[in-house]
């Protein structure tokens, strides 16, 4: 089976490499604003737009004018057209909202280049890029197949690191055929079907005074002190921290998930609407309920599991798994455990919806 995967790695670029990553990162976001303006102006008069082949040939001139575009990586500057076609496209299909220009000011940029003559390669305890050279990296997993492109990201941490797309050919692997119903929370991260609780580690939560701090000591630095920057590296590197490890813990729970499982039963929620609650809203973003579900959709692929997702407004918690009673008095979120007026069987909240999401799901395969 061929795949397509994405392999993240740190870099250390020297002083040099880092100077011309930083010039290839302002490169790409000047091409991408003035085609932006270009299109946006063009659109304006004439009431048509412009394909991503003519602005490309626009580019051509537009390095002729602008010398110091040759300094980049022309793939780079490729890339970043391609991007900002990608989003008109998205636009017009009423996925996303009208381009915006990128800021300089943004802690958080990176640029995409493709592997070309085998220009990105991997030389020992080094990487090779167009434009960069060698690159010392920490490779932490075994790269097999064909790299695609390469993406260089520079973190408002102040670190650097590089996203390799590899086509590998891989054997399908084995799940063991198990069946399973999720329900997520806030409160537990998920309840399953089989009366598995997965508590909610609250990565956020647990480190929000230190992050507080952090904030308050940067608000009292000037602005563009050398204090103030140093600062906001101190807050990046703790919202870094977070993000680590809320992906390590995303990451181990969906693999044991789909290798102990051949169907998993899921709500399709519509997290977009749910982050408008705004006490819920942090606490929604942290447990990053679409990361999850995003985890097992890709990973799926690769054990053959079969992902299921129920109906949105599917009263899961309300209807009792033993004899399909409905009782509406268990909308109310404070209600966690209750009895079926029916049949009289006790039910705790999370585990009985679990249950009914496993039911449904199985019935919608018929």
């Amino acid at each position: 089976m061929e795949i397509t995967k994405g392999m993240v790695f740190r870099i250390y670029p020297t002083k040099a490499q880092e100077e011309k990553i930083n010039k290839t990162l302002g490169c790409c976001r000047y091409v991408y604003n003035h085609f932006l303006s270009v299109r946006t102006n063009i659109y304006k008069e004439t009431g048509k737009g412009i394909s991503y082949y003519k602005t490309s040939a626009m580019l051509t001139d537009l390095k002729k004018e602008l010398g110091w575009l040759k300094e980049a990586d022309s793939m780079a500057l490729q890339e970043a057209l391609r991007n900002l076609d990608r989003s008109f496209q998205n636009f017009f299909e009423k996925r996303a909202n009208y381009p915006t220009f990128h800021s300089k000011r943004s802690n958080n940029q990176s640029y995409r280049t493709r592997n070309q003559n085998n220009g990105i390669r991997i030389v020992g305890k080094y990487i090779n890029i167009p434009k960069l050279g060698h690159i010392k990296f920490k490779q932490t997993m075994f790269i097999e197949g064909s790299i695609l492109n390469a993406t260089l990201r520079r973190k408002p941490s102040g670190k650097y690191f590089i996203s390799l797309c590899v086509k590998q050919e891989i054997k399908p692997l084995i799940n063991n055929g198990g069946k399973i119903g999720i329900d997520v929370g806030i409160k537990s991260f998920y309840s399953d079907s089989n009366g598995n609780v997965i508590e909610n580690p609250k990565y956020l939560n647990k480190t929000l005074k230190k992050v507080k701090r952090e904030q308050k000591r940067l608000s009292r630095k000037q602005k563009g002190s050398k204090n103030r920057d140093k600062q906001r590296l101190c807050l990046a590197r703790a919202h870094e921290k977070i993000s680590n490890q809320r992906n390590d813990f995303l990451q181990k729970q969906s693999t044991i998930l789909v290798r102990e499982n051949q169907t998993i039963c899921i709500e399709n929620l519509r997290i977009r609407n749910m982050l408008k609650n705004h006490k819920l809203a942090r606490s929604i973003s942290d447990v990053a309920w679409g990361n999850f579900y995003k985890m097992l959709e890709y990973k799926s692929v690769w054990y053959g599991t079969e992902i299921r997702r129920i109906p949105t407004f599917y009263p899961s918690s309300q209807t009792c798994s033993n004899c399909g009673y409905l009782n509406k008095d268990v909308k109310n979120l404070t209600v966690r455990k209750w009895i079926c007026p029916c049949c009289s069987k006790e039910h705790d909240r999370d585990n009985n919806a679990s249950i009914n999401i496993l039911i449904k799901g199985l019935q919608q395969s018929a």
